[in-house]
């Protein structure tokens, strides 16, 4: 055997983990039937508990009732709801169920940010005629927002006017969509 070969040593400790978390069992020694499962227990208190509460209603059938919760505890010995315990899957569904419905963000509930008004403003020019100076200062609009009032201090229901802003003289067509309006005037088209 070589000196490499004897270094390496693997171990696995799975079977501990295959083996359910039971009640009952120290060393050699288990109670009788047992051991018993968390569910196991919670079914046989619970429903010992709501036997004795009933009993007025089951008594006239007498063994049926018992017989049936002892089969009930029977069954629930390993049960598996998608490969999980059934009281972890019912503390999965209770967490689930507890986190806010936007997710966590590092550690803090998710949510959107508030809504808030999208304002701006627009200029409506006349295109200049194909003349002179007189010409070019034709009439225009322009739409501004009221000075002194931020989008969050205006919440009147009322729908906000607009002032008319003098515009400035333009010498000549300014962007590429007014140089192609001019030419298109001059053309005739």
């Amino acid at each position: 055997m070589s000196a490499a070969a004897a270094g390496r040593v693997g171990r696995f400790y799975t079977a501990a983990r295959r083996h359910p978390w039971v009640l009952g069992k120290v060393a050699d020694w288990k109670i009788p039937l047992g051991p018993y499962t968390p569910a196991q227990i919670a079914l046989a208190v619970g429903g010992g508990f709501l036997l004795v509460k009933t009993i007025q209603w089951w008594s006239w059938m007498f063994p049926l009732p018992i017989v049936a919760w002892v089969l009930a505890i029977w069954a629930v010995r390993r049960p598996k709801i998608r490969g999980r315990a059934p009281m972890q899957a019912a503390l999965g569904w209770v967490l689930l169920g507890w986190q806010p419905r936007g997710g966590r963000i590092g550690g803090r509930a998710a949510r959107d940010r508030a809504p808030h008004p999208l304002l701006g403003g627009f200029t409506i020019e006349d295109a200049p005629a194909p003349g002179g100076p007189a010409a070019q200062a034709a009439p225009s609009c322009a739409v501004q927002r009221r000075p002194g009032r931020t989008p969050y201090s205006d919440r009147s229901p009322s729908p906000r006017r607009t002032q008319p802003v003098a515009p400035p003289l333009a010498v000549g067509p300014v962007s590429g969509v007014q140089q192609l309006l001019a030419l298109a005037q001059q053309g005739g088209a």
